[in-house]
C-alpha cells in the first residue's frame, strides 16, 4: 500500500469549495477526468454511485466518512480489483487529500489528483 499527498491554494472559499464536493453531479466541472457521476444526493457517509471518466469507464464509489464542520470527508473508489482510499481535507483556499492504495494506480492517479484540486480552489470551477 502506497500513500500520496497533496494540497493546492487557490482564492476560492471554504464554502464555495466545500459546494463543490457536496454535490457529485458537480464534480465534473473541476474534476478533468469526471465525465459524469451517477449518485443520488449530496455528499453523506453510505452514499454509493459510480463515477465515469474518459471512454465511458467507470468506477464505483462509496463515502466513508462526512464532517462538513471540519471541511473532510472520505471514499473508497473501486474499479475491478483495485481499490483506492482518499481523505479530503479543506479550508480557505485549500483543498488537499491523502491517497492509499497500490503503488501502480497512486501513481497513474496523482497527477490527475494535483490538476482536479487546483481546478477546485480556483476562484471559478471550468466550464
Amino acid at each position: 500500500m502506497t500513500t500520496f499527498r497533496v494540497q493546492r491554494r487557490g482564492p476560492a472559499s471554504k464554502y464555495e469549495i466545500w459546494a463543490r464536493y457536496r454535490h457529485p453531479q458537480r464534480w465534473s466541472e473541476w474534476a478533468p477526468h469526471i465525465r459524469e457521476v451517477r449518485a443520488d444526493g449530496p455528499l453523506r457517509p453510505g452514499l454509493e454511485g459510480e463515477v465515469v471518466g474518459p471512454m465511458g469507464v467507470t468506477a464505483r464509489f462509496e463515502v466513508l466518512a462526512v464532517d462538513e464542520e471540519a471541511g473532510r470527508w472520505t471514499w473508497v473508489v473501486r474499479s475491478g480489483p483495485i481499490r483506492l482510499w482518499i481523505e479530503h481535507e479543506i479550508a480557505d483556499g485549500r483543498a488537499g487529500l491523502v491517497l492509499s492504495g497500490p503503488a501502480p494506480a497512486v501513481a497513474a492517479y496523482a497527477p490527475i489528483a494535483r490538476a482536479a484540486l487546483a481546478n477546485l480552489v480556483a476562484a471559478r470551477a471550468r466550464p
